[in-house]
């Protein structure tokens, strides 16, 4: 990360299952972190991203400036991301924006984060998240914390988005520690 500009994250949403989850993540960033929100065209329409200054690009614009090295995002996360996205990423095939971020996350050996959604998870698809894990990707399916206390979904959705923040390095008061 560079030291006097803000982190760059893309967030890319590519599942219509969890949509909320991949919002929420976005709501709870600090605000000192450029955000960069693409949503595919099979997840959900998104509600307006109120309260939260984000950059929204087309899933289908490949020559988007986050799809280049050179823009230098140092995070890309996909949440939810879809099965199809997932072995779209470990076949190396880049046919829209958020499996280009991807594919450039891996070239340039940035942080790279997948919230696949899919239950329960598939031969192949498990195959495909060994794949990635192998190569350094972060595969952290939105799983719940039965030892994190959380007493409303609200609560466990904090839990999950403070996992995947601590994984990432940023910052977060999201859930109870460990005492």
């Amino acid at each position: 990360m560079r030291a006097t500009q803000p982190m760059k994250l893309v967030v890319a949403i590519t599942g219509a299952s969890g949509v909320q989850l991949g919002k929420k993540f976005i709501e709870c960033l600090p605000e000192n972190i450029e955000v960069h929100v693409v949503v595919s065209n099979n997840a959900l329409t998104v509600e307006s991203f109120e309260n939260k200054q984000v950059t929204l690009h087309s899933s289908e614009n490949i020559a988007a400036s986050i799809s280049s090295g050179s823009f230098g995002v140092d995070t890309t996360v996909i949440i939810p991301c879809s099965m199809n996205t997932l072995a779209k990423i470990a076949c190396g095939i880049s046919d829209n924006l958020p499996t280009r971020m991807a594919a450039v996350a891996l070239k340039e050996q940035k942080k790279l984060l997948l919230a696949p959604r899919e239950l329960p998870f598939s031969a192949i698809a498990l195959e495909n998240m060994q794949k990635l894990a192998a190569l350094g990707v972060i595969v952290a399916p939105p799983v719940m914390g039965y030892y994190s206390d959380a007493s409303s979904l609200e609560d466990m959705e904090k839990f999950i988005i403070g996992k995947w923040y601590d994984v990432l390095g940023i910052p977060n008061d999201l859930y109870a520690r460990w005492e």
